[in-house]
């Protein structure tokens, strides 16, 4: 996990929170004003919001709860991990793939930042550069040479 993710998280529940207890309350209120609720469109619109709200919130929550448990001193600093950047190349076709392994939600496969889930993460999960690892892929079976590898450890050092 990364530190901006993390930090990503955090504001967006600071500002989930904001809209839960302070903006939607007073939506709410004013709707009210405006009589009869069983026919109040923005009544119901504040309401759908406010649960809305209380449910992402307690997901973000439940996710920075089981992030918090991940320490660094579990993640290896000589192979590859949790926010690794690696190097590979294919070597049947000798091209170079670069990936930085991420959690889920941090997810984009087009810059190169797989899950540490998906089949490429799990297969290069532990490998230290020099290391051949086979990934399976929905053409068949890849063979790649770890040549480069930065952890997380290095990258938040510099």
């Amino acid at each position: 996990m990364t530190l901006s993710f993390r930090a990503r998280l955090e504001a967006e529940v600071r500002e989930l929170e904001e809209e839960l207890h302070l903006r939607l309350p007073k939506q709410i209120k004013e709707a009210r004003e405006h009589g009869d609720l069983s026919e109040n469109a923005e009544y119901e619109a504040a309401k759908e919001r406010q649960t809305y709200v209380a449910v992402r919130l307690a997901q973000l929550k439940g996710r920075l709860a089981d992030l918090s448990m991940v320490s660094m001193d579990n993640i290896p600093a000589d192979r590859v991990s949790l926010g690794s950047q690696v190097a590979v190349v294919d070597l049947d076709t000798d091209e170079e793939f670069r990936y930085e392994l991420v959690v889920s939600e941090d997810v984009d496969a087009a810059a190169g930042k797989v899950s540490t889930g998906s089949p490429i993460g799990r297969a290069l999960m532990g490998a230290r550069v020099g290391d051949e690892v086979s990934v399976h892929t929905p053409l068949g079976e890849r063979e790649f040479e770890i040549r480069e590898l930065r952890t997380i450890h290095d990258r938040e050092s510099s």
